[in-house]
This record gives C-alpha cells, sequence and structure tokens, in this order.
C-alpha cells in the first residue's frame, strides 16, 4: 500500500497500470454487462443507468452489486488514463468491514422445560453475544423508563444475573417504533444493568429478524427474539419466575469493502505532490432495512439519486479533466463505500491515506446532485476557507447558465467531506437537495435531472480547475476553524446528539471499532472543546456508561438534559483520561 510521504505521487506516476483484471479483486463475470445495460444512454445519464439498475441490488456495501459499481468506477478510470492510486498498483483500496452475522449448531432455548425451535420459534440477535445462561426468567415489562407510568416499575427493578423478558417497542410513541424500542437499545440497557441475557417478544405476526443484514457491534450479553406466536407463554413464564436455560452461537461475518481511486497526476514538478480531492460515494440501502425510509419495504433501494447521481458526475469531471492538458496539481478521484452506514470509506480512508494528506489542498464531495429545482444548488463548506466564494462564484459565472448557489458555511455533514475536515482540510459539498423518493424504493435512474446534474458537474469541474491549474490561476487555500453553528439545521446531525435538546459538538469516527468510539473532530466553542474533548480520542465511558460503539454512546447523550455536568472518559495516548463536561442545550 502506497502511504503518505511526499514522493508518493511520484511513483505513483512510475507505476504502469497493470491491467484492471490484474489489480481487481472481483469476476467480471458477477457484474451486469455496461454496454449491453446502457445501450440509449450516453454520458452521466449512463453511469446513473448502470450503477441504479436492479441487478446491482441497491450496492449495499458489502455486497456484490457494490462491488460491480467499484468495477464500473475502476473501468472508467482506466479509460481516461488516470493511474491506479488504491494502493499496491490497484484502483482498490479495501478494508475489512462487518457484514452481517452467521448461526453457529449451538443454539437452543428452553423454557419452563419445553424447547423453542429455533428458526422458527425464536432466532438470536445478529448482534447477540455467545454463550449458554441458565436461570429463573424475570418479566421486566418494556424495560425502559417511563416517569409516572406503572411500567416504570420495571425500569427501577433488580436484573442482575436474571435472564429477562421484554415487550417489543416503546409504549411511549405511535406505533412504538423510535430508538430506545429497537432490540439492540433494549439489549445494551440490560447489558448496562448486568442481566444474564434479554429475551425479546415480537409482535403478532412479525417475521423474525434475519441475521444477514446486522452490521451493530456485539453486545455483551446474548439477546433473542421470541416469535409472536409463543410470546404469550414464554410471557406467563417470565411472571412466574420459571425456569429456562439458553445458549447462544452467533459470529459476526466479515466481508471486504472498496473504495475506488485514479489519479490525474500534475505536470508542473514544484506543485504535483500537492492534491485536490474530488470524491463521491457509490454505495446505496441494498434492500432497505436500516437507514430505510421504507421500513418495511424490502425492495431493491436503487438510490439513483443518492448517489449514483454524485458519482455519475465525478466520472464525467476526471473524463473532462483527463482530456485538458495536465494541471498543474495533481487530482485525486475517489469514490467510497459504506457512506450510508457512517461515513466508513472515507474514515477509512483518511486513517489510511494513500496520499500524504498534508499535501491535500482541498476536498469536493458529490452527494445527490440528480434533483436540481429551478437551477438551485446549495454547496456546504463555505466556512472552511476564505477563498471560497471567490472560486465558486468565479466558476458557476463561467457556465453557459449559472446555477443559482445556496451557501452555507458548515464543513461537517452527513456525508464524506466531514472526514475530510475533520482532519482540518478545507472542503465543499454540492447538493441538489432531498425529495419524496430519498431512501426509498422509488429514487430510480429515469427519475434523475440530467441537465441538472451535468451542470453541477461542470461547476465542480470548474472550481477544480481554479484549484488544479490547468489553464487558470493556481489559487492558495487559507483554512478557516469553524465555530458551532447557531441556526437551528445548519449543522449535521452527526455533530450533536441526535435525540432531545442536548448538545453536545463532538464529531464521531463512525467506522467499527472493536471497542469505543473515536472523535474525528469537536467543535469549536462547544461543550465538548471547553470540557478538553479532542480528535482523535476514543471515548470508552459516558456519564458512568461503558461506550462500546456509536450507538451505546447515542444511547448514554440521549438520556442526559441541558445543563447537566457528566464525567466522559476517553483513551488518548494510551492512556485513560476522564474529563468533565458541561452540556448545552441544542440550538
Amino acid at each position: 500500500m502506497i502511504h503518505g510521504t511526499r514522493s508518493s505521487l511520484a511513483r505513483f506516476a512510475s507505476v504502469s497500470a497493470l491491467g484492471l483484471v490484474a489489480a481487481s479483486p472481483l469476476s467480471a463475470q458477477s457484474c451486469p454487462d455496461p454496454a449491453t445495460l446502457t445501450r440509449g444512454t450516453v454520458g452521466a445519464l449512463a453511469h446513473v443507468r448502470y450503477l441504479a439498475d436492479d441487478r446491482l441490488e441497491g450496492r449495499a456495501v458489502g455486497t456484490e452489486g457494490a462491488r460491480c459499481a467499484a468495477r464500473y468506477v475502476a473501468e472508467q478510470f482506466e479509460a481516461f488514463g488516470l493511474e491506479p492510486a488504491g494502493g499496491e498498483g490497484s484502483y482498490f483500496q479495501a478494508f475489512p468491514i462487518r457484514n452481517g452475522a452467521e448461526m453457529g449448531p449451538d443454539n437452543a432455548l428452553v423454557v419452563a422445560g419445553t424447547p423453542l425451535a429455533t428458526g422458527s420459534d425464536w432466532l438470536p440477535t445478529g448482534f447477540s453475544a455467545s454463550g449458554s445462561v441458565e436461570g429463573r426468567l424475570v418479566f421486566g415489562g418494556h424495560g425502559l423508563s417511563s416517569p409516572g407510568s406503572s411500567e416504570d416499575r420495571y425500569a427501577r427493578m433488580d436484573v442482575t444475573g436474571r435472564i429477562v423478558v421484554l415487550e417489543w417497542g416503546d409504549p411511549d410513541v405511535p406505533h412504538g417504533v423510535s430508538m430506545r424500542g429497537d432490540p439492540h437499545f433494549k439489549g445494551t440497557v440490560m447489558a448496562g444493568r448486568n442481566a444474564a441475557a434479554a429475551i425479546i417478544l415480537a409482535p403478532a405476526g412479525m417475521d423474525l429478524p434475519l441475521l444477514d443484514g446486522e452490521t451493530r457491534a456485539t453486545l455483551s450479553v446474548p439477546v433473542v427474539i421470541v416469535s409472536g406466536a409463543h410470546a404469550n407463554t414464554v410471557r406467563a413464564a417470565a411472571e412466574s419466575e420459571a425456569e429456562a436455560s439458553l445458549t447462544t452461537d452467533v459470529s459476526p461475518r466479515r466481508v471486504d469493502a472498496w473504495n475506488v481511486a485514479g489519479l490525474l497526476p500534475g505536470s508542473d514538478p514544484a506543485l504535483r505532490d500537492e492534491v485536490v480531492i474530488v470524491g463521491a460515494h457509490h454505495d446505496h440501502l441494498g434492500m432497505g432495512g436500516e437507514g430505510s425510509l421504507a421500513p418495511d419495504s424490502r425492495e431493491v433501494h436503487n438510490g439513483a439519486d443518492d448517489n449514483a447521481s454524485g458519482t455519475a458526475a465525478l466520472i464525467e469531471i476526471a473524463r473532462s479533466l483527463a482530456e485538458d492538458p495536465p494541471p498543474a496539481r495533481s487530482v485525486l478521484f475517489l469514490t467510497f463505500t459504506g457512506e450510508e452506514r457512517g461515513l466508513w470509506g472515507s474514515a477509512h480512508f483518511v486513517a489510511e491515506p494513500t496520499v500524504d494528506l498534508e499535501d491535500v489542498v482541498a476536498m469536493l464531495n458529490l452527494d445527490m446532485v440528480g434533483r436540481v429545482v429551478d437551477d438551485a444548488v446549495t454547496v456546504y463548506g463555505f466556512g472552511t476557507a476564505e477563498e471560497w466564494d471567490a472560486i465558486v462564484d468565479g466558476a458557476n459565472a463561467e457556465l453557459a447558465r449559472p446555477l443559482r448557489v445556496g451557501k452555507a458555511p458548515d464543513g461537517y455533514g452527513p456525508s464524506d467531506h466531514s472526514s475530510f475536515y475533520g482532519k482540518g482540510i478545507p472542503v465543499l459539498h454540492f447538493f441538489s437537495n432531498t425529495h419524496a423518493d430519498y431512501h426509498r424504493p422509488s429514487d430510480d435512474w429515469w427519475k434523475v435531472d440530467v441537465d441538472g446534474m451535468e451542470r453541477i458537474a461542470e461547476l465542480t469541474t470548474g472550481v477544480t480547475r481554479r484549484l488544479a491549474g490547468g489553464g487558470a490561476r493556481i489559487v492558495a487555500l487559507t483554512p478557516v476553524t469553524q465555530p458551532r453553528p447557531s441556526a437551528p439545521g445548519s449543522g449535521s446531525q452527526s455533530s450533536r446528539s441526535a435525540y432531545g435538546g442536548v448538545y453536545l459538538g463532538s464529531i464521531p469516527d463512525m467506522t467499527p471499532r472493536d471497542h469505543g468510539l473515536r472523535l474525528t473532530g469537536v467543535r469549536k466553542g462547544s461543550p465538548a472543546e471547553k470540557g478538553g474533548l479532542q480528535a482523535g480520542d476514543v471515548v470508552v465511558e459516558f456519564a458512568g456508561r461503558e461506550v462500546t460503539d456509536i450507538y451505546a454512546y447515542t444511547y448514554a447523550l440521549r438520556d442526559q438534559q441541558p445543563g447537566d455536568e457528566v464525567e466522559i472518559v476517553v483513551e488518548r495516548d494510551g492512556e485513560r483520561v476522564t474529563l468533565t463536561v458541561v452540556l448545552e442545550e441544542r440550538r
């Protein structure tokens, strides 16, 4: 793998293209033929047509469809003459991810002497610990704090060492659907209260959840789901404190995921080691589930706008710049996987970059640029460098039909530019807005506004030319550290508590870890910064609760109120540091 030295780009230039088939981890036979699939379409629309086809099955991270998308992008890069820049002479940067879970042979549940059938009567969850537990059942209601309700007694009862039977969902919200009603939340709560295991009763008629889509970390206790057909029997057994035995045998399944990287080397000997990055994510939601706004659907979520459109625009930008005389600075084109799961691909890239991040001038991100309405595009990141106004305005003025550019200062946000801004790199994020098809199966290729998408690609090409050279004056950016946003909705959900009114100002790195939650950064002037939290800290405890992953962190933060003083324990430079933070109200 080629890592960050100033000679990295020079070495790229000396590496001959090894040929996509030799460098590719994929089998060409497993993917649809692009020429056949895109017949009758050209340019950016042809790319969207391929990436958003049903046969790619929604391009969920770690799937064959996502690999086909990666291969398609790499083939375009090779056709344009871009250098392989993923490492080891390849266009692909591979990294391992958790992609579901598998049951072993040793799963059994016996309640009051009656065995339940694994697979039909009950199933372990994909995040369940493996192990064997015997003892008395105890009924825990919904297991949630509900002050003023008779149910609240269950939230205060001692469940230490007990097998706790819990009701499905959240009684305090319509339809019972909420974060704290999720089985993972309930399992985390029970683990924190020292229960031996949790059995959750599914509602009547609901299919038992499958394990193959699970990406969350394994909990420290077994957590299983019993079908609605047996809920009354198990509930009655728990209310009478009957004996039960439970054995779970679950293991995470790991696969490789791929970012794609192609380099257009710079021509100026003094500037070619400096890099402009243009990025977009090529993954989507697969068959729905977590993240889908049609939560009951298991149809293909093709993600034509999110984000086949951004990937298509990036490919066309690469083609256009590769046809020009070489720019002075180098341009690195990156497409990421795992964005929909929490910026996994971009977080991996900044952690294991194939170029020196100190040489990166700026990162331009395209995410959802296929639904332009009234000539409008929103561009985030204007607060990350002093020169952005002049650069974007100049590029826009050169368009045959300039766009109406809405300027937002925030450099953090729920897309891949956030990973780069966390490293202090100036960023811009191009975005044409959400719509009724967002994160739903109806986001299909024929609904894309081709003209608007191509104009955003042209605008981004102009910005890239100003940054990289090639006939335009070379621009040196002056990075700006942003303060906390003052207007509601001006910051990203990932930068604050997404639940309730609590504001902390931490920027979580949502890449899965074995333990704890790493912070990409903290907002200037935020409670996190005032309390001493820093980029790179790994949070392992929050307000007395163990933090195992992003979910445990979110659960712990959600339970606080503005004005609460909390202790946060972080791992920093191999040592544990305890910090005191006073939470504020989200504005």
